[in-house]
């Protein structure tokens, strides 16, 4: 064991540039992922709990790519996008669109139909209802799948350093490479430590988000 920490130590020593270096790359490829996926998937959501038949079709091809193994994708993009950090952003896009995409229409689909009366009757349009009364509401659950998203980001980018785009998956695969578990589990720990450093953030901005009337209902 006191060897196990000794070798931690090391490794914090010896690599405290690269780990600072890798743990950006890490936190740029995820969030950049994440940020494409609540732009695209939250404004699809709103209009998808507007039109249930089409939501059944695009919800069924997002399930269908949430299925294929992360390393095909990765693999897919090299032909098209080459190596690097672009392709690695859109195959992790690709990822977070489902929860996303999935929450925005089950938080759109679960405001209560009085409320949105009670908007209409007073002169609203749909758009302002929608601005104004549903999309608040519906904030929480939307919340619930970007943290999700994000978790899922930060985990999978770890594997874009099969195509060169860096991140802390680089000391993974290196200490797998070299038979160094020190390399392993230092770049699992900060991993890990980023994901639950970035839900924190995101738990923050939640509640923020969130109507002052929900959050005391909360």
């Amino acid at each position: 064991m006191g060897e196990f920490f000794t070798a931690a130590g090391d490794f914090l020593v010896n690599n405290k540039q690269e780990i600072l270096v890798k743990t950006w790359e890490q936190f740029y490829i995820s969030m950049s992922a994440l940020l494409l996926g609540i732009i695209v998937a939250v404004p699809v959501g709103v209009l998808l709990s507007k039109t249930e038949k089409v939501a059944k079709v695009v919800m069924g091809i997002t399930s269908v790519l949430q299925t294929l193994p992360s390393l095909a994708i990765l693999a897919l993009m090299i032909p098209i996008l080459g190596v690097g950090k672009i392709p690695a952003i859109v195959a992790l896009f690709i990822y977070t669109l489902l929860p996303i995409l999935n929450n925005t229409f089950i938080g759109m689909q679960s405001v209560n139909k009085d409320l949105r009366g009670a908007g209409m009757s007073m002169g609203m349009t749909k758009f302002q209802s929608i601005y104004l009364v549903e999309f608040p509401l519906a904030i929480p659950v939307i919340m619930a799948g970007i943290r999700l998203s994000a978790v899922y980001a930060v985990s999978w980018a770890t594997l874009a350093s099969y195509i060169g785009a860096g991140g802390l998956g680089d000391f993974i695969f290196n200490g797998l490479n070299l038979y160094q578990p020190e390399f392993i589990i230092g770049g699992a720990v900060f991993v890990t430590i980023l994901a639950l450093l970035i839900d924190f953030i995101l738990s923050k901005v939640e509640k923020i988000a969130t109507p002052k009337g929900l959050r005391v209902e909360r």
